[in-house]
């Protein structure tokens, strides 16, 4: 468990499935992959599943951010092992706790984290070139750009998806972001 402040991270346990699902299920916080939003508690179920699966694999995976002094659930997110050749960060926040920097102190955590446990792999970001947001966090924790080109297999043809990392990528890296 890590505090700071109001913000606790902890493990994610199959307790947390409603909590999580509330937000994952919730389309104000899709707004830029609509595609991804859960329509079946059972899809985060296995979602949970798979990053409990990943701290016992990897030794880091995706935390459970709540509230420290009430235990309300804000969201999730970190750092996961993807393809044996990156960690890739990801968060997803309840929409009400957007605009607090969570998610720039969450990615932060996840990078120190990530180059402590595997300092060999590369951490990305890769996200639509429409979420601003997102684009800000990973320029804030200190990834580059570096690749910008169509989202392949995004259902909207005109998607265009970045790639951010801490550091250059071969295209063996890239392809492996991309697959």
């Amino acid at each position: 468990m890590t505090e700071v402040g109001d913000l606790r991270l902890d493990l994610l346990t199959l307790d947390d499935v409603a909590a999580v699902h509330r937000i994952y299920s919730d389309p104000r916080v899709w707004t830029h992959l609509p595609s991804g939003r859960h329509a079946e508690i059972g899809v985060t179920e296995q979602m949970i599943r798979a990053r409990i699966a990943g701290w016992e694999r990897d030794e880091l995976s995706t935390w459970i951010v709540r509230d420290r002094g009430t235990g309300e659930v804000l969201g999730c997110g970190g750092c996961e092992v993807r393809g044996g050749a990156f960690w890739n960060l990801g968060y997803r926040l309840a929409y009400e706790a957007h605009g607090r920097g969570i998610a720039t102190w969450l990615a932060g955590q996840a990078i120190e984290q990530a180059h402590l446990v595997r300092p060999d792999l590369l951490v990305i970001a890769y996200l639509l070139e429409h979420n601003l947001a997102s684009a800000r966090v990973a320029e804030k924790v200190g990834l580059a750009l570096r690749h910008r080109g169509p989202d392949a297999g995004n259902p909207d043809p005109t998607a265009i998806r970045l790639v951010y990392a801490d550091r250059p990528l071969s295209d063996r890296e890239l392809q492996a972001a991309l697959a």
